[in-house]
C-alpha cells in the first residue's frame, strides 16, 4: 500500500490529501536519472584514471618501447647509410681489380644525364640534331623491319634448325656478364689477347645445364689452361664449349636434352676467379655468345647484358 500525505489547511480548518501533478513526478524522475548519470560518469573516470585493464598496460609497455626504438632510430639509419658506402666503395675496387673498370650503374644504358646540359645548347642545334637523329632512326627501323622479314622467311624454311638460344646458368643478370668475344686483357698474361667466349661470373659449384639438345663430343680433365672443358653438338652445324668447369656430370658420346644438367661451375685450369667461360660455334667458326641468349634474357634486359659483355675490359681466363 502507497504511503498517503496529509496537509492541515488553517485557513479552512481542515485535514485533506496531497496530490501530485504529472509534472513533478517527472522532474523527480528526471532528477534521479541525472543524479544517477552524474555518478556513473564520475565514477567511471575514477575507474579509467585510476585502474586500468590488461590491455592498455600492454599498449602502455609498447608505447614505451616505441618511443625507446624510435630515438635510435636515426642513429641505426646512419650507421646503415655509411655501411652501404663502404659496400658501394669496395664493389668499386672489385670491379677495378677484376675487370679494370667501373662498376655498373643500376641501369648502365638508361641513364638521361646527357639531357642537363640541353638548356645551355641552342634551339637551332638541337632542331638539327633532332632531325639528323629521327631520319637516322627511319632509316633503322626501315632495316630493322627488312631483318625480321629475313628472320620470318628463315624460320618458314623446312630446313632451319633453332639454335641453342639458352643461358646454361639459372638466375643469371647482367652484373654477372663479364667479358665477350674479341680482344680482352688476360690477368695471367697481363697483355691484350683473343677471348672466344662468353664470361658468366656464378658462384663456384653453381648447375651448368644444356642450353638444347645434343650430343657430347668431348670431355678434358685438366688442371692447365682451359681447365676442364666440356663440348656439345648441336642440330643445325652448332656447338658450344664450357671452360673452366668443376665437375663433368655426362660421358662423351652421350645424348642430352635441353635443360638437362651437365656440369658444376669451377675455377679450373687458369681461371682467375670462378665462372662459366661459354663460347658458341657455328660450322667451326666462334660466335658471341651475347647473341645466342635471347630464350631467357627479357628484351628490356638484353641492352645490359650487351653492354657488359663489350664495356668489361678484363676476361677472367
Amino acid at each position: 500500500m502507497s504511503k498517503k500525505t496529509y496537509i492541515f489547511d488553517a485557513a479552512a480548518v481542515t485535514v485533506r490529501k496531497v496530490t501530485k501533478s504529472v509534472w513533478t513526478i517527472l522532474w523527480s524522475v528526471l532528477r534521479v536519472f541525472l543524479v544517477s548519470l552524474s555518478l556513473f560518469i564520475v565514477l567511471y573516470l575514477i575507474i579509467s584514471l585510476v585502474i586500468s585493464t590488461d590491455t592498455e598496460k600492454r599498449l602502455r609497455r609498447e608505447n614505451r618501447a616505441y618511443e625507446k626504438e624510435f630515438a635510435s632510430i636515426p642513429e641505426k639509419q646512419a650507421l646503415l647509410a655509411e655501411a652501404i658506402d663502404i659496400i658501394e666503395w669496395k664493389d668499386a675496387q672489385v670491379y677495378e681489380e677484376v675487370f679494370h673498370t667501373k662498376a655498373p650503374a643500376l641501369d648502365p644504358v638508361g641513364s638521361l644525364e646527357f639531357l642537363f646540359g640541353a638548356d645551355t645548347i641552342p634551339d637551332t642545334k638541337i632542331v638539327t640534331y633532332t632531325t639528323k637523329k629521327a631520319d637516322a632512326l627511319l632509316e633503322t627501323a626501315s632495316e630493322v623491319n627488312a631483318a625480321f622479314e629475313k628472320i620470318y622467311r628463315t624460320l618458314g624454311d623446312r630446313g632451319f634448325q633453332m639454335p641453342p638460344m639458352s643461358i646454361p646458368v639459372k638466375d643469371v643478370s647482367y652484373p654477372q656478364i663479364g667479358a665477350s668475344t674479341g680482344t680482352h686483357f688476360n690477368p695471367f698474361y697481363k697483355t691484350d689477347v683473343t677471348h672466344r667466349g662468353l664470361d658468366i661470373i656464378v658462384p663456384q659449384g653453381s648447375a651448368v645445364y644444356a642450353p638444347a639438345d645434343g650430343v657430347v663430343t668431348e670431355v678434358v680433365h685438366s688442371s692447365k689452361g682451359d681447365g676442364n672443358v666440356l663440348e656439345l653438338k648441336h642440330s643445325g652445324g652448332y656447338s658450344t664449349r664450357y671452360l673452366h668447369l668443376g665437375e663433368i656430370v655426362v660421358s662423351k658420346g652421350q645424348s642430352v636434352r635441353r635443360g638437362r644438367k651437365i656440369a658444376t661451375v669451377g675455377m679450373s685450369g687458369n681461371a682467375y676467379a670462378p665462372h662459366l667461360h661459354y663460347e658458341v660455334l657455328s660450322n667451326g667458326n666462334y660466335r658471341d655468345p651475347v647473341n645466342f641468349l635471347f630464350g631467357e634474357v627479357a628484351p628490356k634486359d638484353y641492352p645490359n647484358f650487351l653492354f657488359m659483355s663489350i664495356n668489361t675490359s678484363q676476361s677472367m681466363d
